[in-house]
């Protein structure tokens, strides 16, 4: 959630999502009217708590100090509890990180919050409880990468979920992604395996030179695919990150396919119950441009929603699309004739490309304004 630094005003919403913030605000407040407190551990501040008038303050899943949701309550503020019997967090205020989604990993894979999170939304068989538990979710990582993508040109790589390690295409992509980090573009993925992990990869190793670059994919490729033991390809994930830096990328993975796990490279992850929401912010965030990778058919369903979009925008107002691999998009999966088609004498038709090198994407993408389409959400 955004913490801002104006003093609160009557009328105006103070967003407040960290333990910090709420010092910050309590030491020059006397009312939390206005304030939306969000997954705020709060057990310790029990007088400022008592000295603060809580009319019209909403609490969304901060743990409070004994008494004090009634208190609160009798003076007028709104506090919602943690929803029970789900195994995670419904007012998250922070985007998840490698860890926390493998957390308990040790105990094995079904053992860890990522899987216990996708076996629960597999036979929650629509509980009003568990239905509003996972838009709440949904709408408090919406609100946390509304906060980090401010400021940032982002350019979203798309391309095959099923890309093998030991496959020519990963590094590939891997060197797409490095080289757009390099450019000052921030690599967005859909933070799941092949491509996306590639991406979240190169993007991670910013720092690396391409030989180092290509040691870490020589490495991965040890264990080629999750299939068979996702703990070893998470570990091996795990001991080349550690190695190649903290180049900072996101990951925007879905738990409609949680049998998929998560790669361990993307910095910061928005990992969302509906995959429809998580495809169309995926897009949305790429205020850079998109990169699209040889892939299947949710690959192409991503170029042409990317391409609805740019073949509206007015001039100024869209962004870069581009295909990486000539031969692939013009006789494997003809879609570069028909995204021709559809641009045809649109603004953003100067702004589509198809190309065959990574060096090509990556001056493709350069070549244009960054962030001409804004990154709202």
């Amino acid at each position: 959630m955004h913490d801002f630094d104006e003093r609160p005003q009557h009328g105006r919403r103070i967003d407040i999502g960290s333990l910090e913030a709420f010092d910050r605000f309590a030491a020059q407040a006397g009312s939390m009217r206005g304030w939306r407190i969000q997954d705020v551990d709060l057990r310790e501040r029990g007088s400022e708590l008592e000295r603060l008038d809580g009319s019209g303050a909403l609490l969304l899943g901060a743990d409070l100090p004994a008494g004090a949701k009634e208190r609160l309550v009798g003076q007028g503020a709104l506090v919602f509890d943690d929803v029970p019997e789900v195994p995670f967090n419904a007012y998250r205020s922070t985007l998840y990180a490698p860890d926390d989604l493998v957390a308990g990993i040790d105990d094995g894979y079904p053992s860890s919050f990522d899987a216990r999170v996708y076996a629960w939304s597999r036979t929650r068989h629509h509980d009003i409880a568990h239905t509003l538990a996972a838009a709440l979710h949904d709408h408090s990582i919406d609100d946390a990468l509304a906060e980090w993508v401010q400021g940032k040109v982002i350019v979203g790589i798309m391309g095959g979920h099923a890309l093998r390690r030991d496959s020519p295409e990963y590094r590939q992509a891997a060197h797409l992604a490095h080289g757009l980090a390099r450019a000052g573009r921030v690599v967005a993925t859909g933070g799941g395996p092949g491509a996306m992990e590639a991406g979240n990869l190169g993007a991670r190793a910013v720092g690396c030179s391409s030989a180092e670059l290509d040691a870490a994919v020589d490495e991965l490729a040890a264990v080629p695919s999750f299939h068979g033991s996702i703990p070893e390809w998470i570990d091996s994930a795990r001991r080349v990150a550690a190695r190649v830096g903290d180049g900072v990328s996101l990951g925007i993975p879905t738990w409609h396919y949680g049998h998929e796990p998560p790669n361990s490279f993307a910095t910061s992850i928005a990992k969302y119950f509906q995959n429809s929401v998580r495809e169309d912010i995926l897009l949305r965030v790429a205020n850079g441009g998109v990169v699209v990778l040889p892939g299947g058919g949710g690959t192409v369903q991503e170029i042409f929603q990317d391409a609805c979009e740019n073949s509206y925008a007015e001039d100024g107002a869209w962004a870069p699309l581009v295909l990486l691999g000539t031969r692939f998009w013009t006789e494997t999966l003809p879609a570069w004739p028909l995204l021709q088609a559809v641009m045809r004498d649109r603004p953003g038709a100067v702004g589509i490309a198809c190309v065959e090198t990574p060096a090509d994407a990556v001056a493709a993408i350069a070549a244009f304004e960054p962030g001409a389409r804004a990154s709202g959400l």
